[in-house]
């Protein structure tokens, strides 16, 4: 029944697909006969049929364990037109309903010539607004929160930054990195901590691994960083993954708690839902983590998923999580925030709760740009309750 399941919702998404595609590819060229009235059709769908297949070919790429500039051209190419169809859809979508109700109650004739104009401003439109997200998407903004441990009093103040979500691989990973790296150091961190999805899946989608290997070992920091694995963080090359960690000098803790200069408990979580075989790991529980660990020391853990956040008790001061990217791009934020109990920022249930904070990340998922959403380096600064 499962597999019945599954075949059934495949289906259905891939229909969808198609008939999203020849939508949009209906609309573009309504508004392209304006400027273009000579405008070759079959040539014109044989390119949206071509981008409809890179964008499929991006993800089937994933699977495949090699490093080409092929597969770096698929990327690019499937990354900015995933961003650009997205809005294109909803911009069409929004002025077809709009039209429909303005013929409804009669205030707009549907002409050839009116639909065609609808059609052309619905396009610039979502042109301009995808040119404001991909100058967003290479922004990055620093936040500060302070938090007070809820059970044991901290010896002095720690001053933490988080950042999660660097997707390595995705379009313009290591410019985004190296900002990153520039704006951590700057601040003087005691410790680095990374919320998982280091990667964007495929270790071999990295342009250029040893210069992202080489911006990482520039991480300036006192107790050094660690990091957790995030539900990308998983696949065919997680093997080469754990390399590149251990030579950038990042501790990854898989479902591991270690003391940090005798002051506090930092733990690291297996994701709970990988996107593929993270290694032979399992996710244990966090008692089993917890166990054997000084009971009068502040807890931090790293968790990428908010979604678990419901596993912690009051025997954790302070959770760290990402993944959610703020939904990155709008309408996205208001999804996230209406499935998760914190999707971004500072949370705590109650007072003798752990404290939550989610990061929007510091790079950027599939399409290169942010919307109702901004990359960032995260400051939390730990004090005694």
């Amino acid at each position: 029944m499962n597999i019945l399941m599954t075949i059934s919702l495949n289906i259905i998404v891939i229909l969808l697909y198609v008939a999203a595609n020849f939508y949009v590819a209906k609309r573009v060229c309504q508004a392209i006969q304006l400027p273009l009235e000579n405008v070759n059709r079959k040539l014109f769908y044989g390119v949206m049929f071509f981008l409809a297949l890179i964008l499929v070919f991006k993800f089937l790429l994933m699977f495949v364990s090699v490093n080409s500039g092929a597969k770096q051209v698929v990327n690019w190419i499937a990354s900015y037109w995933m961003g650009l169809f997205v809005y294109l859809l909803l911009a069409f979508v929004v002025t077809d309903l709009i039209a429909l109700v303005a013929r409804g109650v009669g205030v707009l004739p549907m002409t050839r010539s009116i639909r065609n104009h609808i059609s052309l401003f619905a396009m610039l439109a979502a042109v301009f607004i995808c040119c404001g997200g991909i100058f967003n998407a290479n922004q990055l903004e620093h936040v500060t929160y302070t938090v007070k441990t809820v059970n044991n009093p901290i010896a002095k103040e720690v001053n933490m930054v988080l950042i999660s979500d660097l997707h390595l691989g995705a379009v313009d990973s290591e410019k985004r990195l190296k900002k990153a790296v520039q704006k951590i150091n700057g601040l003087a961190p005691d410790i680095v901590c990374i919320a998982g999805d280091i990667f964007d899946s495929d270790y071999y989608a990295i342009p250029n691994p040893e210069r992202a290997s080489r911006l990482l070992q520039d991480i300036q920091s006192k107790y050094g960083v660690y990091a957790c694995l995030g539900n990308h963080d998983a696949g065919n090359s997680f093997e080469e993954m754990e390399a590149f960690l251990e030579r950038s000098n990042v501790k990854c803790l898989k479902d591991e708690a270690v003391v940090i200069d005798s002051q506090f408990i930092l733990a690291g979580r297996l994701d709970s839902n990988p996107i593929g075989k993270a290694g032979d790991y399992q996710r244990k529980d966090i008692s089993d983590i917890l166990k054997d660990v000084d009971k009068s020391l502040p807890v931090v853990v790293m968790d990428h998923n908010p979604a678990n956040i419901g596993e912690y008790q009051k025997d954790v001061d302070l959770i760290l999580c990402g993944h959610t990217h703020h939904g990155q791009i709008w309408p996205g934020n208001l999804i996230t925030d209406a499935i998760n109990a914190v999707a971004y920022g500072h949370y705590q249930k109650d007072t003798k709760s752990p404290h939550v904070i989610v990061t929007s990340g510091a790079g950027i998922w599939g399409m290169p740009l942010r919307l109702g959403s901004f990359c960032e380096v995260v400051s939390v600064k730990l004090e005694s309750k």
